[in-house]
C-alpha cells in the first residue's frame, strides 16, 4: 500500500517497476493555482480523472476543461488520451486529479467521456450494499484500461463475494489499484489481498488519499462504521478491447450470499438474553 504524500506534485506514484508488474501505471497529482503538470503518453493510452477542483488539460491544440466538486458529490468527466500525445494540466485553484496508463497500439481518438455515458449500478445488499460506476469499462472504448468508481456507506463491504483476476481458475489477468477517499477524512478502511493455495495474505489499513495495490489474489474492502468510503480503480492487463468485459472469478466459499444477502443473519439479543445497550 502507498501512503499519500503531503504537499504538491505527485502524492502517489505507481509504476510497473515499483509495483513489480507489467502493464499499469498510476499517479495522484495535487496542484496549486496556476501550477501545471506535464507528461508524454508515449506508447501508452492515458486516462485523467478529476478528483476535486478545477483545471485545464492541453493535449496538442485541444483545450479541455476538467472540474469536479468532489468525489462524494458528482460523477467525473473522464479524459482519454491515446498514445503519442503531450499532456499538460494547469490548475485553476487547488486541483487534484489522477492519471494512469497502460501499453496501447493507438487507433482510438482523444475523447472526453461524460457522466451520462457511464453505467451506474447498485450492487449487493445488507452489509455489502454499494454503488459501482463504470466510468471507463466495456462497451466504452479503450484498449487495455478499465476504470470504476465505488461508493460504500459507512460500515459496509465492497468486493463481496471476494473475487480475483490474476489468471487463477480461468480469470482474466488484470493489475489493479484502489485509490481511497474517506468521509470524514479521519476515518479508515481495510483492504485484504489473499490466496489460500499460496502463503500470500496481506491486510492494509487505508486512510484518506492512500492507494492499495492488487497484484494478485482474492480481494475485498470494508469501511469502518463511522466512515463513508469512495474508491477509484484503474485496471489493465491482458484483455484488450471488448475482452475487457470478462468478469473475475468469485471465491466459491462465499458466493452463496448472492442468493440472499440477509440469509443467516443473526438476530440480537441471542438466546433470549436481555442485554443493556452500550453507548
Amino acid at each position: 500500500m502507498l501512503k499519500a504524500r503531503r504537499g504538491r506534485g505527485k502524492a502517489v506514484e505507481v509504476t510497473p517497476e515499483s509495483a513489480g508488474w507489467t502493464y499499469l501505471d498510476f499517479a495522484v497529482v495535487q496542484l496549486d493555482a496556476d501550477t501545471s503538470y506535464a507528461e508524454e503518453s508515449g506508447h501508452r493510452e492515458v486516462v485523467v480523472v478529476p478528483i476535486s477542483g478545477r483545471g485545464m488539460a492541453r493535449v496538442g491544440r485541444e483545450r479541455i476543461d476538467l472540474a469536479r466538486t468532489g468525489v462524494f458529490e458528482e460523477l467525473p468527466h473522464v479524459l482519454y488520451v491515446p498514445p503519442g500525445r503531450s499532456i499538460e494540466v494547469r490548475a485553476d485553484g487547488d486541483f487534484t486529479f489522477t492519471i494512469g496508463g497502460a501499453p496501447a497500439e493507438g487507433g482510438l481518438p482523444l475523447r472526453m467521456f461524460e457522466p451520462a455515458e457511464m453505467r451506474v449500478e447498485l450492487r449487493g445488499g445488507g452489509a455489502s450494499y454499494r454503488q459501482i460506476s463504470h466510468i471507463l469499462s466495456a462497451p466504452l472504448p479503450a484498449e487495455r484500461l478499465i476504470l470504476y468508481e465505488g461508493h460504500a456507506p459507512r460500515g459496509t463491504w465492497s468486493g463481496w463475494a471476494p473475487h480475483c483476476h490474476d489468471g487463477y481458475a480461468g480469470s482474466p489477468y488484470l493489475e489493479e489499484v484502489y485509490y481511497f477517499r474517506l468521509q470524514p477524512a479521519t476515518g479508515f478502511a481495510l483492504h485484504r489481498n489473499w490466496r489460500e493455495d499460496t502463503d500470500f495474505d496481506e491486510v492494509m489499513v487505508c486512510e484518506d488519499g492512500d492507494t492499495a495495490l492488487v497484484p494478485r489474489g482474492f480481494h475485498s474492502t470494508v469501511a469502518c462504521p463511522g466512515t463513508n468510503m469512495y474508491f477509484l480503480n484503474y485496471l489493465a492487463g491482458e484483455p484488450v478491447g471488448d475482452e475487457r468485459a470478462r468478469g473475475p472469478y468469485f471465491h466459491p466459499d462465499h458466493t452463496w450470499i448472492h442468493d440472499g444477502w440477509d440469509a443467516g443473519a443473526m438476530t440480537l439479543p441471542t438466546a433470549g438474553v436481555e442485554m443493556a445497550r452500550e453507548r
